[in-house]
């Protein structure tokens, strides 16, 4: 797929993960398995084997974490790194990497992949993004990966599916519809009508595809943007996206695009996808005949269900007669929490933000 340029979107502070996730290293930088890789290693790795390298990689961070990204992706040319001056949310990241993209590239299909997901099958996956390069090659469509749900989550966003547009063995649908994180009850009766995915977060497109939705949609934000990256010597560029990007509005690619344009298709996908945005992922990832999931020490009576995780080996955590609970001892912080309010983990997050004795622990 020698014309295939992946994108990394490696700028989220992963705040649901404190405080293993911490401000001065992230989710994203994490490795929560066996592999020895983090999670934007591990997705480096993938999309390598796609696009023919690692060399072919791009990734759009934030300030912060320029070191780290260069630290763990070596074999990524330091020109493939693009810095925000400013987290805008991912329609500026993603139309920063577009303009790049086609300043040496018009002609490029352009691939949009978080930093923190797991995958499992990556036959299944490589098989998946090879169709969508092709549905967005042959017309021109904005591509969305849809997760074929297994649960009614409340923590994913859902994607409706109209008629089939691009039929075959991984057929491509209309968008009627998306739709942000339900509630229950609404989770459930889409997930009995069969007609709705999970939103991945993951797109295919042809780069001029979109640039043009960029400019129908979006026209302030991309004669911005475009002003500002036309400018022909790299230290000048830098400088004027610097003033630009505090100016951008801050605003998601699904509402700012995606929402908007009747050129989107999604392509339902099997391939054990995770997006592991928070403690009870870690049970999905590492769950085995026991009662409970430990990475550690852990000595419980009558717990069940429960979540424990140490980053010092040597620690111990024991736990009487909880259920249902989180538990995570790293470095400095100690964090309980029942399974059912780790979405809450966020709020604990700017509390301490907001408190300049307490901003240490965030």
């Amino acid at each position: 797929m020698s014309n295939f340029i992946p994108v990394i979107l490696a700028g989220g502070s992963g705040e649901r993960f404190w405080p293993l996730s911490r401000r001065h290293r992230p989710k994203q930088f994490l490795t929560l398995d066996e592999s020895g890789r983090s999670l934007l290693q591990a997705t480096s790795d993938r999309l390598a084997r796609l696009s023919g390298g690692g060399d072919r990689v791009v990734v759009v961070t934030g300030n912060d974490y320029r070191s780290q990204v260069l630290e763990q992706l070596p074999e990524m040319p330091i020109e493939n790194l693009l810095v925000e001056p400013m987290a805008r949310d991912t329609a500026a990241a993603i139309l920063y990497a577009a303009l790049w993209v086609a300043r040496d590239n018009p002609q490029a299909v352009m691939g949009v992949f978080p930093a923190d997901h797991r995958i499992t099958d990556a036959v299944a996956f490589e098989r998946v993004i090879g169709r969508a390069i092709e549905v967005a090659q042959a017309s021109e469509r904005l591509v969305t990966v849809g997760i074929t749900p297994t649960f009614p989550s409340t923590g994913y966003g859902y994607i409706q599916q109209g008629e089939v547009l691009h039929p075959g063995e991984l057929p491509a649908f209309s968008v009627t519809r998306f739709t942000e994180k339900p509630d229950a009850a609404t989770a459930q009766a889409f997930l009995n009508t069969g007609r709705y995915t999970w939103n991945s977060g993951m797109f295919i497109w042809c780069v001029r595809s979109i640039l043009d939705a960029f400019e129908q949609h979006q026209p302030q934000l991309y004669a911005q943007l475009r002003q500002a990256m036309s400018v022909e010597a790299s230290s000048a560029r830098r400088a004027c996206i610097g003033e630009i990007f505090p100016q951008l509005e801050k605003i998601s690619i699904d509402y700012a695009i995606l929402e908007k344009s009747d050129r989107v298709v999604v392509i339902p996908a099997e391939f054990g996808w995770d997006d592991l945005g928070d403690w009870n992922a870690l049970e999905r990832l590492l769950k085995g005949e026991g009662d409970n999931v430990a990475v550690g020490r852990h000595v419980g009576l009558d717990t069940g269900g429960a979540i424990l995780y140490t980053t010092n080996g040597d620690d111990l955590i024991a736990t009487i007669g909880l259920d249902d609970v989180v538990v995570v001892r790293a470095e400095d912080v100690t964090l309980v929490v029942r399974k059912d309010r780790t979405q809450d983990i966020k709020k604990v997050v700017q509390q301490l933000k907001a408190h300049p004795e307490l901003e240490r622990f965030a």
